[in-house]
């Protein structure tokens, strides 16, 4: 069975880590804009998300960075999640499935109704995983993104 613990300010250097290396993997590094300053104020002072390490032994080997949001159908919150990754030295093993598995366990403690990421397309390995889980994809929907211009143009319609 895999340990887990909940990440502390002072892993903001880690989480950033990760996040890089994730970024790396999926082939956008030059969108990571993330300091150390700004997730540790958006994770530990506004409590926007929060981040679960797996560990192997005393070494956190992948981590997952998660939130909640809401679905009015349901009536309940849910468990978004934003990132997992896992070191490559450490893949294979069952770290993934592990995460998962202790992130779906606190959803349930926190009376969630479901829990719900996304993957890229061509991330077979990961869809093959989420699948085997019984991880059912949403076809019929899109994500839509605003950011840069696009958001402060709109926002500004909002003010």
């Amino acid at each position: 069975m895999a340990a887990f613990r909940t990440a502390l300010p002072e892993d903001t250097g880690l989480i950033l880590r990760f996040i890089r290396g994730l970024a790396e993997y999926e082939g956008m590094t030059d969108q990571v804009v993330a300091t150390e300053e700004l997730l540790r104020r958006q994770l530990f002072e506004r409590k926007n998300a929060e981040v679960l390490f797996v560990l192997e032994g005393e070494r956190e080997v992948g981590f997952a960075l998660f939130f909640h949001n809401f679905s009015t159908f349901l009536g309940r919150s849910g468990l978004y999640l934003e990132d997992l990754f896992v070191l490559p030295e450490a893949r294979g093993r069952g770290y993934g499935k592990a995460l998962l598995a202790r992130l779906a366990a606190i959803a349930r403690e926190r009376g969630c109704g479901r829990m719900e990421w996304s993957c890229l397309d061509w991330n077979q390995p990961s869809i093959d995983v989420y699948r085997a889980l019984g991880a059912v994809p949403m076809d019929g929907w899109t994500v839509y993104r605003l950011t840069g211009e696009s958001l402060d143009k709109l926002a500004k319609e909002g003010q």
